[in-house]
């Protein structure tokens, strides 16, 4: 599934921040109440999956920094599998 690029580079942003909210709706319920838990626990597991996917994508990216070569044949790949799809005229 393909995003566009502001959506894609946001979602750390959005899953920290629906973690932070969440945590902040179970601590303002107060921990009498039983599902205040609950909230906290699924907002810390928001912001760990936030960082999760920020480490990835910045290993992800200093792999491509570190391996221009590999991109560029990946890109060249792209190219041949695309020129073979295309019908002969």
């Amino acid at each position: 599934m393909w995003l566009p690029t502001p959506v894609y580079e946001r979602i750390p942003q959005f899953w920290l921040l629906l973690g932070l909210l969440f945590m902040s709706s179970g601590t303002y319920l107060g921990f009498d109440y039983s599902l205040s838990f609950v909230y906290f626990g699924v907002g810390f597991a928001c912001c760990i999956w936030s960082l999760w996917i920020f480490s990835m994508r910045l290993s992800a990216r200093k792999d491509q920094r570190q391996h221009p070569i590999l991109e560029k044949a990946e890109d060249q790949q792209a190219e041949d599998v695309v020129a073979d799809a295309e019908p002969a005229a």
